[in-house]
């Protein structure tokens, strides 16, 4: 394991992007460009930044595109695809690829339809210091009942998590970055799942968060607009 952080890291990319057609009718949406590059370009430099060493992808709609463009890039991370002929949900990924953290003291787990600006060093060290089974990156949203809303104590205590509530008890949603231990592989289902719905209310009692900025979820045309606007003020570089 680096000194700076888990070596390992999940990045769940095989959604079908729905809600950004007709941009995903042709592009998988961890391919839609941003900054003059593939978002998944960039979250393979945040994971390149981290210290991350491999990094586990799942495929499914337009997966050659993502093959070929995992195959031509250089540089770490070392990228592992996992093709999902049926999508598995987020939970049935991991539970799939249990093997791939077994015996890691803690990994992370990434979502790339988010760009977050930044540095998530911090939210993996809190999860350490609190012996916590998950760490949440969290981020103030415009429209808390899209996500995973999440009520948090003054001392960064996770009081509650509940996805997509109609009455959000707060703004802070989940910012699809995870500090996760190996608690999180004990509370998969044994099968295809959601980590909102099914794995992360099991470890509530022992979680923690921090506030992340900047974050944009890209999951719509209007917020991909933004972070196409914004891009800049999320310091990325090659």
């Amino acid at each position: 394991m680096s000194a700076r952080g888990p070596a390992k890291a999940f990045l769940l990319a095989a959604g079908l992007g729905t809600r950004l057609k007709p941009l995903t009718d042709a592009t998988p949406k961890c391919l839609v460009p941003i900054g003059g590059a593939p978002v998944l370009h960039w979250w393979l430099v945040v994971c390149a930044r981290l210290g991350v060493r491999e990094v586990l992808l799942n495929t499914h709609h337009l997966a050659d595109q993502v093959r070929a463009f995992v195959a031509a890039r250089s540089g770490g991370p070392e990228v592992t695809l996992f093709h999902e002929p049926e999508l598995l949900g987020s939970a049935g990924t991991l539970a799939a690829n249990k093997d791939f953290v077994r015996g890691e003291r803690d990994f992370w787990v990434f979502y790339a339809d988010t760009l977050i600006g930044a540095d998530l060093a911090p939210l993996m060290a809190l999860r350490r210091a609190r012996g916590a089974d998950l760490a949440l990156g969290l981020f103030h949203s415009p429209e808390p009942s899209s996500g995973g809303v999440v009520e948090l104590a003054a001392d960064g205590r996770v009081l509650s998590f509940e996805e997509k509530p109609a009455r959000p008890r707060s703004d802070l949603v989940a910012a699809g970055a995870y500090a996760a231990g190996p608690a999180l592989l004990d509370a998969l289902p044994d099968g295809p799942g959601d980590l909102s719905r099914d794995a992360y209310p099991k470890l509530m009692g022992n979680a923690c968060g921090l506030v992340l900025d900047p974050v944009i979820d890209l999951g719509t045309p209007a917020r991909y607009a933004q972070a196409q606007k914004e891009f800049s003020r999320f310091g990325f570089r090659d």
